[in-house]
């Protein structure tokens, strides 16, 4: 089982305080990694670092802004620092805006693009470096079903997932060489704060992701905790450039 063993490796999870970012920082200090939960909110980073330590984990939290260079860079080095090493790095920070595309101001246009998309390249460049020296490391990118679907309220959310689809391509092929694996999982229908917005917001939403999804339930946060483990660790060292569904079958169902 040491291929799922993340014992000494060191881990970055943007928006790690909270949802989806939650549960993998879940699953990647039990699998044995340290983590550095990333994120804006204080008080909401030091209660979740308080939940993973009390699992036997060593975590920190990281306040920055993911959608600026300059906190991405010292959050690197707070890491670093703190945490001696980098060997995985989680695209997790996201938002979104729900209206119409003719009703979408370009303000809040540029705000998901940068937050999603723009962050997930900021922090991977400067990861980069702390990886090659290391000669191995993983990016994990956090993409969408709506990389997949079309949906008329979520225009900046679902091109900045399409775009960090491409992104993951991008970079897997670019840095291949120096035996860094990156990875894109594809959240479906999952239980957040996100998505129960989408629900006071769009009626009989609850409803219709029941019909649609063959295991016929939402996921949980946790549903991340085995797939984050899996593409961090060496399991899944010859896989790279990769979109995975997380969504219960949601995206092959008839």
């Amino acid at each position: 089982m040491n291929l799922f063993d993340l014992s000494g490796r060191v881990a970055i999870v943007t928006g790690g305080n909270g949802g989806i970012g939650l549960g993998i920082a879940r699953g990647l200090v039990g699998a044995g990694a340290a983590v550095a939960v990333v994120g804006r909110n204080a008080d909401k980073s030091a209660r979740a670092v308080a939940e993973l330590a009390a699992l036997g984990a060593n975590a920190i939290a990281v306040e920055a802004d993911v959608s600026r260079a300059a906190d991405v860079e010292a959050m690197v080095r707070s890491t670093v620092d703190k945490l001696g090493r980098l060997d995985i790095l989680v695209n997790n920070a996201g938002t979104t805006i729900r209206k119409l595309p003719q009703d979408l101001l370009e303000e809040e246009w540029d705000h998901v693009i940068d937050v999603n998309l723009k962050s997930a390249f900021l922090c991977s460049k400067a990861c980069y470096p702390e990886m090659k020296k290391a000669g191995a490391g993983k990016i994990l990118n956090n993409g969408s079903m709506m990389s997949i679907f079309g949906a008329p309220w979520v225009a900046a959310y679902g091109a900045s997932k399409g775009g960090m689809v491409q992104l993951t391509r991008a970079l897997a092929t670019a840095w291949a060489p120096d035996n860094i694996q990156v990875n894109c999982f594809l959240p479906g229908w999952i239980d957040t704060e996100l998505t129960q917005g989408a629900r006071e917001h769009v009626q009989g939403l609850h409803e219709r992701v029941l019909a649609r999804t063959p295991v016929g339930k939402w996921g949980h946060i946790d549903d991340f905790q085995g797939i984050a483990v899996f593409l961090a660790g060496r399991a899944s060292d010859f896989v790279t450039g990769t979109a995975i569904p997380v969504d219960g079958g949601y995206s092959v169902m008839g």
